[in-house]
């Protein structure tokens, strides 16, 4: 990895206008920048026709859980916001307001649904306590909780659509506090399209963290500590990744979530293995991709960790352009918006 980067390089003047608030329909209709050896505006309806017979691409089953409560502790009205379990009912969460809340406060969110204030760690949020088990809450989530919406849509909040807009057609493992959005493009309709064509789709899951939308706070990008998540990739997965290999087909992820996952699960010669664990790999310019060769995602945010990943693989230069490109082509950003198809800047 580069050491020598500065975060300012990572910046970018995004107008707010191309800030997607509700996603494209149907999901596959959105725009999709193709970055190869020159930008082509396509969409992602036309990936069956772009990708090659003998491609795969790995996308992320995890399940987005409604983790965003409202309630009271007395009179005062409380958000809390779940986005890291910690096992045996203890949750962190960012609670607003959080000066409000002590230790041992209880905080009532519906009838029978509560949680106890745990702990205030010095980061700023709070470790509450549900006296319930796992399964039990996440039953009152579904009933109680909403999507957590990051700020840049509606300021964060969801509405009755987001409920399904913002969970992919891949989701089966709940552990996800944020959308792993590359995944939200697809459909039934590409997916048979995608399989007639002889591209495969593998799965992997990584939850998605609240830590994905940290700032870097640092000037030199390599002081910068990365969040952890935690992901599985099983035997299955590991086998159709190196059956792509022996036929000469492409890896794809779908997503930087999976890019991160596959690149932290490879030995000491390169080779991909089963996984199973937390990881805080942090991929920035000089990074050596091992596994995978092409990227899907969506338009990240300036002097964020994401566009750092996505220069790693499309070249810093390159992406500014690419994303400048994008911006005046009126291409729409963040979760809910288009998305761009990255080939390496030494195209292999």
């Amino acid at each position: 990895m580069a050491d020598d980067l500065s975060i300012d390089q990572f910046d970018f003047e995004l107008p707010k206008a191309r800030i997607a608030q509700h996603p494209c329909t149907p999901r596959d209709a959105a725009r999709l920048l193709v970055i190869g050896n020159e930008l082509s505006d396509r969409h992602i309806s036309d990936l069956p026709e772009i990708l090659k017979p003998g491609d795969l691409l790995v996308v992320n089953d995890t399940k987005v859980i409604p983790v965003r409560l409202r309630g009271k502790r007395d009179a005062v009205a409380i958000e809390a916001t779940l986005h890291k379990d910690l096992g045996e009912g203890r949750w962190r969460a960012f609670a607003k307001p959080g000066r409000r809340l002590h230790v041992g406060d209880r905080v009532d969110f519906a009838d029978g649904f509560f949680a106890t204030v745990d702990a205030k760690p010095p980061e700023g949020d709070v470790i509450l306590r549900f006296a319930m088990k796992p399964e039990d809450l996440y039953a009152a989530l579904a009933t109680h909780g909403s999507m957590p919406l990051p700020p840049y849509i509606r300021k964060g909040r969801s509405e009755d659509s987001d409920g399904a807009d913002y969970q992919t057609m891949f989701a089966e493992k709940s552990g996800a506090v944020a959308a792993p959005t590359a995944g939200l493009h697809f459909t039934e309709d590409l997916t048979r399209a995608l399989d007639v064509r002889g591209v495969e789709i593998a799965r992997l899951t990584l939850h998605v963290g609240a830590g994905t939308f940290l700032p870097v706070k640092v000037n030199n990008i390599a002081d910068h500590k990365m969040h952890s998540e935690y992901g599985e990739i099983d035997d299955a997965t590991v086998a159709l990744v190196k059956a792509t290999r022996a036929r000469g087909g492409r890896v794809v992820a779908v997503g930087t979530t999976c890019a991160r996952l596959l690149e932290s699960a490879v030995d000491a010669d390169g080779v991909l293995q089963p996984f199973q664990g937390e990881t805080d790999i942090f991929m920035t310019p000089g990074f050596k991709f091992r596994v995978v060769d092409v990227l899907l995602t969506n338009f990240h945010l300036p002097r964020s960790t994401l566009f750092m990943l996505v220069s790693a693989l499309g070249g810093l230069d390159r992406m500014r352009d690419a994303y400048a490109c994008a911006i005046d082509r009126e291409y729409r950003f963040y979760s809910y918006g288009d998305a761009c198809l990255i080939f390496p800047e030494n195209l292999r």
